[in-house]
């Protein structure tokens, strides 16, 4: 799923073309995509694109006339840049907004079809934000407090959108890699010295990131390969990759659909973290400590 600086990657690219351009027509494909009835979709034919913005991980296009488009790309929803006149023809294409620049489009490549577009005006536009504090915007008071405010794991924390806005599964990964803390620590033991740390390294971590894929994009591309897992990332999607920092091989908990990665020697002191369904099928085999796991063969 998109996350902070690919939602900003792709902010950045869609002002540069589209910003100021009028939707000339809209082909649906996927009667999924649209998830709202009011205002139609068809109102946004005829109307000039005239701002973007970040709800959480979801893209707005704001329009003339106060109408609003609320894209929420899930995790294998895509933009691309087309030609103009493209068609939406492949089974991953959702729909096509015809420009007289080009064409975009919104694709998703998973039968789940959970990518959504809702169409609202200004009233209806914060019913689409999660409500998580920006951790760009916010002081160290304000962090602390949301932080603390339930007691959870750092990483249930980090990837709660009510929480805070805009990370997710794979930056989470790399902040909690910066700050040099487990994935699993409650956030009711943490020091405030802890706390500091994992203030900053967010901010660090998304400006950076946001920063280097712009960079790396420049003015006149387009994002085609948005993907969870980046060359330069410390931990995610590195699992058995030696740790950056100190060369000890990343680990990984596997749960649900989601991956955990982190390095063992940085973040736990040295411990291994359980995978429940690897550690019962491996019982007394399952490592321990760092140690342990160096000395067994890289699979990966």
């Amino acid at each position: 799923m998109p996350e902070l600086p690919d939602v900003e990657l792709y902010l950045h690219a869609l002002r540069n073309r589209i910003g100021d351009q009028t939707i000339e027509g809209i082909a649906l494909k996927s009667p999924f995509l649209v998830r709202s009835v009011e205002p139609p979709l068809e109102q946004a034919v005829g109307r000039q694109v005239v701002a973007f913005r970040r709800l959480g991980k979801r893209i707005v296009w704001e329009l003339d006339g106060h109408l609003f488009l609320v894209f929420h790309l899930m995790i294998a929803g895509r933009y691309h840049w087309k030609k103009v006149g493209a068609r939406p023809t492949r089974k991953v294409d959702l729909a096509a907004f015809h420009f007289s620049c080009g064409t975009l489009m919104v694709t998703e490549a998973s039968s789940q079809k959970r990518a959504s577009l809702h169409v609202v005006d200004e009233d209806g536009l914060m019913a689409h934000n999660p409500g998580g504090l920006e951790v760009l915007e916010c002081n160290e008071e304000e962090f602390r407090a949301a932080l603390t405010r339930e007691n959870h794991t750092l990483k249930r924390t980090l990837t709660d959108p009510r929480v805070f806005s805009g990370i997710g599964n794979a930056y989470s990964d790399e902040v909690l890699h910066a700050a040099r803390l487990s994935p699993v620590t409650w956030t009711s033991r943490l020091s405030e010295a802890q706390i500091s740390s994992l203030y900053t390294a967010p901010r660090d971590t998304l400006i950076r990131w946001t920063e280097k894929l712009k960079a790396d994009l420049g003015d006149e591309r387009f994002p085609e390969k948005v993907t969870a897992f980046k060359e330069g990332m410390a931990a995610h999607g590195r699992y058995g990759q030696p740790c950056p920092v100190c060369d000890a091989p990343i680990q990984e908990i596997v749960y649900a659909a989601n991956e955990t990665n982190y390095c063992p020697r940085c973040q736990t002191g040295g411990k291994i973290l359980a995978d429940r369904l690897l550690s019962r099928l491996l019982k007394n085999d399952w490592p321990k400590t760092i140690e342990e796991v160096e000395a067994l063969p890289r699979s990966r």
